[in-house]
């Protein structure tokens, strides 16, 4: 981006720009040139093209690239970690090279212009030695070296802090201390000590992120792993509501205030977007920092002036960025730190850099609520999702100091696997482990859906703070109802206005009074500043909602056009994506406008999805006589059908969008994330005859829901669902959170699945046993990819017995998983006596040349074995030559994958000798093996088929 933007200078010349590009492109190295000559030939009008020798310069650069590593590409291979070594010493390192005569007084004072931070004067010195050649290059690894060696640590710096800093800095830790001991969320209910209580959630990195798997740590969070932007400061760290994130900043807090972690940051400031919303004035970001976080008692000028010099010192934490009522927006741009500008400005301006660039920022929120307008300026996108099954068992276990009450709530939860998939939520955790009574003396009647959670907790509440009359049956709700409706107004109002923290005045306007509030659901904001009055907040979003579907039950006041709004809301979200297509047409204000306005109502919608979900929960059969004691019974039914109606609307338009298939193919469905909320009405409603009206309409062969933030919960959903399809489907849940858990949630649709793919979603032997034990009893089940998981040789055993019983199974994809030479030969028991199987994937795995000799005994004599890929698995000459009998004996292999491997010339001319029998195999892939360039050149004319 720091290239870009110095190249595309507003108001240069064309000539001169396209000179700095040529000039930066050689700077580097051969590869970037390449590249760049590549990109130049394929936008160039053919007749300029043909004036310019393309493969002839490309020819000249590979004759000039060097075997050997030299200074520059050292520079280049080790360019991050030496940006972060040299960006609190360029001075010393610039004087290095001025007095070497290297550079010129002219080129130092380019590098230290005052507009650049410490890392992009460090980037800058590194472009400019790479331009000078190797010596230059030399001169400045030595000067690294040196400082290392001599015990000077390169990035140590002569901080000259003002006086009175430490002890703002003492002040600040101390102050988020106090504020972090206790957890927060939740409204800190029973004082809960965040040391005692707090428990990981499960970090990772988005699933794009190449070479990357397997979970973080908190200090992850600011690590280089996962990073796309070097240059921008802002990290994202986003998951669903309920997911933990408000929960995990405070932890970090703690951490820091306590020393224990984040020690590179001298000041941290914790911000919640949801505290700012409430406040009106304009503010510089000295007034932010200092008002809104901590005053400096003295020198509160040369505090920030520190601040200003060292950036990269500094950490911010932006908590619940969705929660802004303003969208990002980078309409309006703002450099200077101490000019007053609207709060969401001066927001807006932080992440991307424009204000306080080099200070590192940590931001939260809800994925919906980030669009590309944000993303552009991301560092690096962190996903939190919620527990893991490990993580439930240490919460209940902490929340509970009797290890016998801790006990029993995990054996309940082990017996409920569908309330054990709402538990990887951890707010819903907490609710199950606050309701631990009514959880253990409920029987057969335990939660099984989300709103069975919410109106335990609505029980638990109103029973503690006053128990009531009639505990036994359905009244009471109605001892209670005043309250509810109170808090249902105004939870309601809130969501219809997109507003958290609610005023004296907005809630005398509900009728909220000091009895309302006493009974949890409600807790005071604190954190704002001391011009505001007492402010109230729900104790979490999905409390706020809940109250909001709560009131459109009970009122008689609302609207009869809320419940469609609720439902349609999809609907508009879709209408206004798709008029992206007109936007193009727009001026670019109006565009950027139009961008903010999505995102505004990406988050509106969110709230009022769920909203709907926990109306359609409210509304099943077995919560219907709850109401019927405090409202007509035909006004429930009233709005019992038009939910129903609202839902079968929805999801017949979302079937006749699925487009016609192409000759040839089967017909399928890419569902979009609304598909699988509406799926989780219905189950919320627990009806199956509308699950039934629903799959009778949907006539696909293929359902596809990657990248749909699929967990157990939702797996437990599509299972209630689906169930009911008529013929079977292949079912694609690639990239989600499914889990072992959610793998136990799908067991009950495998009947009608005839495949299903599971890449990348964290699943264990433990789930693999389970899925196998039931697609065995499942005579349609033939198809399985489970690529990228936490697979090791003991789900091998599984598999086997799989191949030996189903000798109609034909596809098993295992890729890039923890498979050894030991799971290769379980896998062989089954394969010597299957008679079906035509692909089968083992890609990235560890089987070595005995696993492959293995695979290749059981499969040499397979009249149905199509594919076979062991790509990248160690497999040498040994393995090689073992696979070569497969090729000379079957009729029916085309392809064999074994790129990424150590086959040298010995294993390549057994494959050789093999293909000369089978004139069949259509391919041979043996690229990046052990195969010198003349190797390659003289066995690709012998034999064609080997691709070299």
């Amino acid at each position: 981006m720091e290239d870009y933007q110095n190249i595309q200078v507003p108001g240069r010349a064309l000539y001169t720009n396209a000179r700095q590009l040529l000039d930066l492109v050689y700077t580097k190295g051969v590869n970037t040139c390449m590249l760049f000559l590549a990109a130049l030939k394929q936008v160039l009008p053919e007749a300029h093209g043909a004036t310019i020798p393309f493969s002839e310069c490309c020819s000249n650069l590979e004759k000039k690239q060097e075997p050997q590593t030299t200074f520059t590409q050292t520079l280049l291979a080790q360019r991050p970690s030496l940006v972060s070594q040299l960006q609190d010493c360029t001075d010393d390192a610039l004087d290095a090279l001025l007095a070497s005569g290297h550079f010129t007084p002219a080129e130092y004072d380019e590098v230290q212009l005052p507009i650049h931070t410490p890392s992009q004067k460090a980037r800058r010195l590194l472009d400019h030695v790479r331009s000078k050649g190797e010596v230059a290059a030399e001169i400045l690894l030595q000067y690294i070296q040196q400082k290392q060696t001599s015990g000077s640590p390169v990035n140590k710096e002569k901080w000259n802090t003002p006086k009175e800093f430490f002890k703002y800095q003492k002040k600040l830790s101390s102050s988020l201390a106090a504020q972090s001991c206790f957890l927060s969320t939740y409204g800190g209910t029973s004082n809960m000590s965040l040391e005692d209580i707090y428990t990981e959630g499960h970090l990772e990195l988005p699933h794009d992120c190449i070479g990357v798997h397997g979970s973080l740590g908190l200090e992850d969070i600011i690590g280089v792993a996962g990073t796309v932007n070097e240059e921008a400061d802002t990290i994202l760290v986003s998951g669903e509501a309920g997911s933990g994130k408000s929960t995990l900043l405070q932890r970090l807090h703690l951490l820091w205030a306590q020393g224990a972690a984040f020690q590179d940051f001298l000041l941290l400031f914790p911000f919640s977007c949801r505290r700012l919303n409430s406040e009106q004035r304009e503010l510089s970001v000295k007034d932010l920092l200092f008002q809104h976080c901590c005053w400096p008692d003295r020198e509160q000028d040369e505090i920030f002036q520190f601040i200003l010099d060292h950036p990269h010192l500094i950490l911010f934490t932006f908590d619940g960025l969705d929660e802004l009522k303003q969208s990002f927006s980078d309409e309006h741009r703002l450099c200077c730190p101490t000019q007053c500008a609207p709060v969401p400005i001066l927001l807006f301006n932080l992440l991307q850099g424009c204000l306080m660039k080099g200070v590192q920022k940590i931001v939260t929120s809800r994925p919906e609520a980030v669009g590309p307008a944000l993303k552009k300026h991301l560092r690096k996108e962190v996903l939190l999702k919620g527990f893991s099954q490990a993580g439930i068992g240490c919460f209940v276990r902490k929340h509970h100091s009797d290890p016998t009450v801790a006990a029993k709530v995990l054996e309940s939860l082990q017996t409920n696997t569908a309330l054990l998939g709402l538990c990887h939520s951890p707010v819903l955790c907490w609710i199950v482990s606050q309701c631990h009574k009514e959880l253990l003396g409920c029987g057969d009647g335990s939660p099984q859906t989300i709103t069975d959670v919410y109106l335990m907790i609505l029980r638990h509440f109103l029973q503690h703070k006053s128990p009531v009359k009639n505990s036994i049956g359905f009244g009471w709700i109605k001892e209670h109802l005043d309250t509810v409706l109170h808090l249902g107004q105004l939870a309601f109002e809130g969501i219809r206005t997109s507003c958290y923290i609610f005023s004296d005045t907005e809630m005398n306007a509900c009728g909220v009074t000091e009895k309302d509030i006493s009974t949890g659901f409600l807790t005071q904001s604190t954190g704002l500043s001391s011009v505001h009055a007492k402010m109230y907040e729900f104790l979490h979003v999905t409390m706020q909602c809940f109250f909001a579907a709560l009131y459109t039950v009970l009122s008689t006041n609302t609207d009869h056009y809320i419940i469609p709004k609720l439902f349609e809301s999809h609907v508009m979200k879709e209408m206004n994506m798709n008029s992206t297509c007109f936007g193009i047409c727009l001026p670019s204000v109006e565009q950027q406008q139009q961008v903010s306005e999505r995102e505004a109502m990406a988050v509106e919608i969110t709230n009022l999805q769920m909203t709907a979900t926990f109306l359609s929960g409210l509304l099943s059969q077995r919560h219907r006589s709850l109401w019927l004691n405090c409202c007509p019974r035909a006004t429930v039914e009233k709005k019992v059908k038009e939910v129903v109606r609202c839902l079968s609307k929805s999801l017949r338009k979302h079937f006749r969008s699925i487009p016609k298939p192409v000759d040839g193919e089967k017909k399928s469905m890419h569902a979009m994330p609304d598909f699988v909320w509406l799926v989780k009405c219905i189950y919320e409603m627990q009806e199956s005859s509308i699950a039934k009206d629903a799959m009778s309409k949907l006539d696909v062969n293929h359902l596809k829901l990657t990248y749909c933030n699929i967990g157990p919960v939702e797996c437990t959903a599509l299972t209630f669902v689906l169930q009911h399809l008529k013929n079977p489907v292949g079912l694609q849940l690639d990239y989600n959170s499914v889990g072992d858990v959610g793998v136990e949630q799908l067991l009950p649709c495998m009947p009608i699945c005839y495949s299903l793919y599971l890449r990348n979603n964290n699943i264990t032997d433990e789930g693999i046993s389970k899925l196998i034990a039931k697609v065995i009893q499942c005579d349609n089940f033939q198809k399985i990819a489970l690529f990228n998981n936490m697979l090791t040789d003991a789900c091998t055993q599984h598999f086997s017995q799989l191949l030996k019983t189903k000798q109609n199974f034909i596809s098993l994809r295992l890729g890039n998983n923890n498979i050894t030479a030991e799971g290769a030969k379980q896998l062989a028991q089954g394969l010597k006596v299957n008679h079906s199987l035509q692909y089968l994937g083992l890609w990235g795995n560890k089987i070595g040349d005995v696993g492959a000799e293995a695979l290749a005994n059981a499969l040499e004599s397979s009249k149905t074995l199509v594919w076979l890929s062991l790509v990248c698995n160690g497999v040498g000459n040994a393995g090689a030559c073992a696979l070569a009998n497969i090729i000379k004996n079957s009729t029916s292999l085309e392809e064999l994958w074994l790129t990424d491997n150590c086959i040298t010339k010995t294993g390549a001319e057994c494959l050789i000798q093999a293909l000369e029998h089978n004139t069949h195999v259509k391919s041979v892939w043996l690229k990046n093996n052990n195969l010198s360039v003349e190797e390659v050149e003289e066995m690709a004319q012998r034999e064609p088929r080997l691709i070299l």
